[in-house]
């Protein structure tokens, strides 16, 4: 989904800045696809770097990695930028300076695709989308109170927001026409545009 959403509006021969780039796993999807395109990978871990570096392997000569967060990336600018299953571990203060930080490196009108955990905050639903989470796991074969604690680590420690309080920070960024393109339970995906 990611790959089609950025090629919608990215040229032949773009220049992506992938945020949270440890692992490998997007960066080497997205090189896959898209042959042509060249990559900046960006994440504070050295050893999830080391991960996507192993990952990658012939594929890493398209490839620069970063230690470090999106200000250690060069200015651009870049033709789009991605944010996979990150965004949900940072401060909300942090959050919309980062977002900023994405917004003032990417081209006009370049695509940002971002996906994290968002879902609402209101005390009772907060709650039921927690239990949800928990309660899907279970069915996928997770230890029910491994489950139940994750949800609780997950309530207690993640700086969640609502799926509306995302979009405003997006458009507080300077993002434009900002749609969702997926969400499955606790899990929300936009794209949107510089």
């Amino acid at each position: 989904m990611t790959a089609l959403l950025v090629a919608e509006r990215a040229p032949e021969y773009a220049n992506v800045l992938v945020i949270g780039a440890g692992g490998g796993v997007e960066l080497k999807a997205l090189a896959q696809a898209y042959p042509q395109w060249r990559f900046v990978g960006v994440d504070p871990s050295k050893p999830m770097l080391a991960l996507a570096e192993a990952a990658l392997g012939p594929l890493a000569d398209r490839v620069q990695l970063h230690h470090g967060y999106v200000e250690t990336a060069a200015a651009g600018p870049f033709d789009a930028a991605t944010c996979l299953l990150t965004m949900h571990f940072v401060s909300i203060e942090e959050r919309s300076r980062t977002l900023k930080e994405i917004r003032r490196r990417l081209k006009p009108g370049a695509p940002f695709v971002l996906a994290h955990m968002s879902f609402p905050q209101a005390p009772g639903d907060r709650d039921l989308w927690l239990s949800r989470y928990a309660a899907f796991a279970i069915a996928s074969g997770v230890d029910p109170e491994d489950a139940r604690n994750a949800a609780s680590a997950i309530g207690s420690r993640l700086p969640l927001l609502g799926p509306d309080e995302e979009e405003r920070m997006l458009k507080e960024a300077g993002f434009t026409g900002t749609q969702l393109f997926y969400a499955g339970l606790a899990f929300r995906g936009w794209v949107t545009y510089a």
